[in-house]
């Protein structure tokens, strides 16, 4: 690099050679090398991690002594390699910006599920602050930018697992509050299978995480069916994929659902303007797109209802007409105005909530018998600081908590009831981070924590604050496919 000086004449002696360009050096330059400087050790410390201060060696010789030539292709004679260099230069600034802006500022997020429909749609581009509940520092800082964790076309890890930066978050302008809609990093994604995690993948098990299937076909199907799973893959917390859901219960509180209404401490929170139930209803007719669209209901929600015999005597209850085929009976997540505008229409025989079933795997797996995704509970959520007393009914609430997301691995219940941490009988156990539940309010279709249990605060990436762009995928491009009126629409509105 030329720093204003003779850098070609050497020596031949390192040291004379080194103390002869630092005496060459400019005094601008130097006055340059102290601002950046100045900036980057207050950047460092801002982050709390001086091992990034070695990249101030990096700085030294871009500004002062020049040993890397890093501008070589300015001196190129070649016409071409300088055009090309020039592209590479700026496109090399570039991605450093917009990789300092993804890591601390924020970054986009697409919304892939129907988890919070009506509230945020399939197709929308969120603009994600970070700044919100505060940046983490980068705790996998060796990855390929712009990419969560595989590359594209080549299905591979887009990051090196060390090293690994401990958890630190820089303080925001906020905390996570009730109500908050949320994206974080997935808690049960740490641990993947190749062949379902791939997007192009047409196994029927794409989509289910490795805990969900280790329950219904059990680890060793898993361990040997390779050709069909793959390998199983560790992914670092920031390198889990991203999930948005709705924060409904905060550190420390109890929480608990009855008939579909969530409680905190006993008490009725009141429910999301959008929120969304799946209802049966039957029509006097079989319903042509037109009127789907008109109750508001999406393509892929456009199904038959499944009904066992065991439905048949509620269905009859509420007026519904059993045995008439040229009568169809629908199922589909309906918010409260949708509800009241097919009960109201001339096209509709009957209508009431579908039943909830009671065969699902719920978190706590030892706990949760009986449960059903609409009466659960009730959990205490961890809080940073407060403790709890081990016996067996605890572990098997927060066994995960205390050995994969707090790092105690050498944590187990004995086979007399006792719990042992790192090797030692504990009769309590301290809580070293905050952590949160979250839930879709597409109530009955959105895996959420009452699945894979509670959100550790270092999983936690950002706010979602305004939806930047929104395509509709059941339409075409220039057919409506663009959803004007969401642009700009604020991305968390029961704020």
């Amino acid at each position: 690099m030329n720093n204003g000086k003779n850098t070609d004449t050497k020596t031949g002696n390192f040291k004379e050679d080194f103390l002869k360009r630092i005496s060459d050096t400019k005094t601008t330059r130097w006055w340059r090398f102290g601002i950046v400087a100045a900036l980057f050790i207050a950047w460092v410390a801002w982050l709390g991690n001086w091992w990034f201060a070695l990249l101030l060696i990096l700085l030294f010789d871009i500004y002062i002594t020049g040993y890397i030539p890093f501008t070589w292709w300015k001196k190129s004679k070649n016409k071409a390699v300088k055009a090309i260099m020039s592209w590479v230069d700026a496109i090399v600034y570039a991605l450093i910006l917009v990789y300092f802006v993804f890591a601390f500022i924020g970054q986009n997020y697409q919304i892939p599920t129907s988890s919070l429909e009506k509230t945020l749609l399939v197709g929308d581009y969120l603009w994600v602050n970070k700044m919100a509940y505060g940046p983490r520092v980068p705790m996998t800082p060796i990855h390929f930018p712009l990419v969560q964790n595989t590359l594209p076309v080549i299905n591979t890890k887009s990051y090196l697992d060390k090293p690994q930066v401990a958890y630190r978050r820089l303080k925001g302008f906020g905390s996570v509050q009730r109500g908050d809609i949320v994206v974080f990093n997935f808690p049960a994604g740490d641990s993947v299978l190749s062949k379902i995690s791939d997007p192009s993948s047409n196994s029927p098990f794409r989509g289910i995480d490795y805990y969900s299937l280790e329950k219904i076909i059990g680890r060793q199907a898993i361990e040997n069916n390779k050709n069909e799973f793959g390998e199983l893959i560790y992914r670092p917390v920031d390198r889990r994929d991203n999930y948005v859901k709705r924060c409904v219960g905060l550190p420390g509180e109890r929480i608990s659902i009855k008939d579909g209404v969530i409680h905190i401490n006993g008490n009725p929170l009141p429910q999301p303007q959008n929120v969304q139930f799946t209802y049966w209803f039957q029509t006097k007719f079989p319903l042509i797109d037109s009127q789907w669209e008109e109750f508001e209901i999406a393509l892929d929600d456009r199904k038959s209802a499944d009904i066992s015999i065991e439905d048949m005597s509620l269905l009859q209850n509420n007026g519904f007409i059993a045995g008439d085929n040229t009568k169809p009976v629908y199922a589909a997540p309906l918010t409260a105005d949708m509800y009241e505008k097919i009960k109201s229409s001339p096209a509709t025989v009957a209508i009431v909530k579908a039943p909830v079933r009671s065969d699902e795997f719920l978190f706590p797996e030892g706990i949760s018998g009986g449960w059903t995704h609409a009466d659960y509970g009730e959990l205490w959520i961890p809080k940073k600081g407060e403790s709890i007393k081990l016996d067996w009914n605890t572990w098997q609430i927060y066994n995960r908590v205390i050995r994969n997301y707090e790092g105690h691995d050498n944590a187990y219940l004995g086979e007399d009831g006792i719990v042992f941490i790192d090797g030692k009988p504990a009769e309590e156990y301290t809580f070293a981070m905050d952590y949160y539940f979250m839930m879709g309010d597409n109530r009955d279709n959105s895996l959420d924590s009452r699945y894979w249990g509670f959100v550790p605060e270092d999983h936690i990436v950002g706010k979602p604050m305004r939806v930047l762009v929104s395509f509709d995928k059941d339409k075409s491009l220039f057919n409506g496919g663009i959803r004007w009126n969401r642009i700009l629409k604020d991305a968390n509105p029961d704020d």
